[in-house]
């Protein structure tokens, strides 16, 4: 089959298009033939080796964490699908591969692909969907009345973030530049911050939760500061934490490294009465199954900004890199 590979890490390396191996299909394992693959943040900053310490990927390796497509094979414990299925999954770390023609993914992290979905759409929604969905409900647990604060609202994760926090009964703050303000506006958003010309942290205070996607320290202690008491913020960029090492099993010194990493943060949120936590986000099929509830039912429409042909991949890289996507990039492999 054909497919991108990491070939060394580099932030200068473009990935490269190669004959690769068919994926081996294990007893719990379908084996997808992908029709397309969203293209996240993640895949960029895992090219740059920028997760090599946490997430120790040996080059070379496939790329690709989002995937939408139909099952050409299963596995002999399989019992949730069978062959012929559409389907969609955000693929396990360790597992992923998604620029490419075919792969194995273990069956609870797929689920079945929303009927009013078309399979660009439905690539578009499982990273920024568990995302949104494991920072919103999961921890976060946030309910009718709350006030929530998303960062970069146009973005992928932002698009679908808004959308599941109004179905909740948030009201919803982000920011986005002047030319995104209808688009977020449209989505639900009942206060849109323009971050060019307003500073947020002017703006808003008494927040219950901040979804923090903005890599500058200044930006994270402006967050910090908005939360009411007992209020968490919930980052999708860091700095990691103990926790975050624990849980997925990383050994003592990493822990360590994660501590050193986080201690600002964590006292600047403890001396405020507030949270923070670091959400680096999981597969899960049954979330997926739940979300597809909510697209089949209309709450939760995709938001695509555009739709590159497999072979430019590494131009649908370098878009989401740009930061200025409204909504999400998708690879259309088939």
């Amino acid at each position: 089959m054909k497919a991108f590979i990491v070939k060394s890490y580099g932030k200068k390396e473009k990935l490269l298009l190669t004959d690769w191996a068919e994926p081996t299909v294990n007893e719990n394992d379908v084996l997808i033939e992908i029709h397309s693959a969203g293209v996240n943040l993640l895949d960029s900053l895992i090219r740059n080796g920028e997760f090599k310490l946490f997430l120790p990927y040996k080059p070379p390796f496939v790329n690709g964490h989002d995937v939408a497509g139909v099952i050409t094979k299963i596995g002999s414990k399989v019992r949730k699908f069978n062959v012929g299925d559409e389907v969609y999954a955000r693929v396990s770390d360790y597992r992923i591969g998604t620029f490419a023609e075919y792969i194995s993914v273990d069956e609870n992290d797929v689920a079945f692909k929303p009927k009013n979905l078309s399979m660009e759409e439905a690539g578009s929604i499982p990273l920024v969907g568990l995302t949104s969905w494991q920072a919103l409900v999961e921890i976060a647990n946030v309910k009718k009345g709350q006030k929530v604060f998303i960062q970069a609202g146009s973005g992928g994760v932002g698009t679908f973030a808004i959308q599941l926090a109004k179905y909740l009964g948030a009201f919803v703050a982000t920011t986005t530049s002047a030319s995104n303000i209808e688009l977020v506006k449209s989505l639900g958003a009942d206060l849109v911050i323009d971050y060019k010309t307003q500073d947020f942290s002017e703006i808003l205070k008494d927040y219950d939760m901040v979804l923090h996607s903005n890599r500058e320290k200044k930006v994270l202690e402006q967050s910090l500061g908005i939360l009411k008491k007992g209020g968490q913020l919930i980052s999708l960029v860091g700095p990691p934490t103990p926790e975050f090492a624990e849980k997925i099993g990383l050994p003592w010194y990493l822990k360590f490294v994660t501590k050193l990493l986080s201690s600002s943060a964590k006292k600047k949120a403890e001396k405020l009465g507030v949270k923070f936590q670091f959400l680096f986000m999981r597969a899960e099929g049954k979330q997926l199954n739940e979300i597809t509830k909510l697209i089949e039912a209309g709450i939760i429409k995709p938001v695509i900004d555009k739709v590159f042909p497999f072979e430019q991949t590494n131009e649908a890289l370098t878009y989401v890199e740009t930061g200025r996507s409204r909504g999400k990039i998708i690879i259309k492999v088939r």
